[in-house]
């Protein structure tokens, strides 16, 4: 359907919409170019429009848009043939109308995508994939949904913004590429929080009791000859309870010897033990008369000095 003013230096032309694929060429799926009729390419070329040519297709009863390259002529007049996935962005169906008009579109320098499936990342080598597939792309459209085919899979990419303006042209320019997460990507789950008791000030948790003071030989004790020891204690208890009774009696009895033992241990001898027979026996010897004293050899007298070799020698011979 022309509508093009002959007078105006724009190229704006309104036709009914079908996908490539009623032309076969389902490889143009691949891209963001349509088919345009014969007649477009004269009023192009009478215009002097500048290459590449780019153009902005336009949804009128919805106000939807996007942009476009084109790549033959040989449509029927007053048609027009879309990618699918375009017909899919204006929400056009087969024979509705759009508007196309001739735009001029600033090279792109920046392009952030978003996959809509994770599985994209789990290509072998995403960047590549993208630079082979754009070279079909005339321009990139903020708000797009672009088509990228690899190994007999679709993967749906959204464009979430483009630099310097709203719609780049990526021909023949370098063009920085940016991914934002997938739309099916999850995040990790965090881990629980730690519990109320060790976000707790160390003041507050109590506090460890101290350790015991050790005590070494603390059990019970036995006895190699079998007695328990209640039984020893009551003989140790019973002998110490004896012994002063018999003491008192013999102290009563033998006050004089007990005095006499006193004068010895004074004389700076050491007598071991508290038996009380040794001072009698020390009295008598003291009782022994000076000629019995005298009668017994002195150590001194007794022994004789040792000669060596002084018995009789005797020889072997006759």
């Amino acid at each position: 359907m022309d509508r093009q003013d002959p007078s105006s230096s724009t190229f704006e032309q309104f036709y009914r919409c079908y996908p490539v694929a009623f032309l076969d060429k389902p490889h143009l799926e691949k891209g963001n170019k349509v088919i345009m009729p014969p007649s477009a390419l004269e009023r192009l070329a009478s215009l002097h429009i500048d290459y590449p040519m780019l153009f902005e297709l336009h949804n009128p009863s919805i106000e939807r848009v996007t942009h476009c390259g084109v790549l033959e002529f040989v449509a029927e007049e007053g048609l027009i043939y879309l990618p699918y996935w375009m017909m899919e962005n204006l929400l056009l169906q087969e024979g509705d109308l759009v508007q196309l008009r001739n735009a001029s579109l600033e090279k792109g320098t920046y392009v952030k995508l978003q996959p809509h499936s994770t599985d994209f990342l789990d290509v072998s080598n995403p960047k590549a994939i993208l630079e082979t597939s754009l070279r079909n792309y005339s321009c990139l459209t903020t708000g797009d949904t672009i088509l990228v085919a690899y190994n007999d899979k679709k993967y749906y990419i959204n464009i979430v913004e483009t630099k310097p303006s709203a719609a780049v042209s990526v021909v023949e320019t370098d063009c920085e590429v940016d991914f934002a997460p997938p739309l099916d990507y999850k995040e990790p789950e965090k881990p629980a929080p730690p519990s109320k008791a060790n976000n707790a000030p160390p003041e507050v948790l109590e506090e460890e009791p101290p350790l015991k003071k050790f005590n070494a030989f603390t059990g019970s004790s036995r006895r190699l000859d079998g007695k328990q020891l209640a039984e020893l204690a009551e003989s140790t208890t019973s002998s110490v309870v004896k012994q002063p009774q018999r003491e008192g009696k013999e102290n009563s009895n033998d006050s004089k010897s007990s005095l006499a033992s006193a004068s010895v241990q004074q004389s700076g001898k050491l007598i071991f033990g508290a038996n009380q027979k040794r001072p009698r026996e020390r009295d008598e010897t003291t009782n022994i008369p000076a000629k019995k004293r005298s009668q017994e050899p002195e150590k001194g007298e007794q022994e004789p000095k040792f000669h060596a070799f002084t018995g009789k020698k005797y020889t072997l011979k006759d």
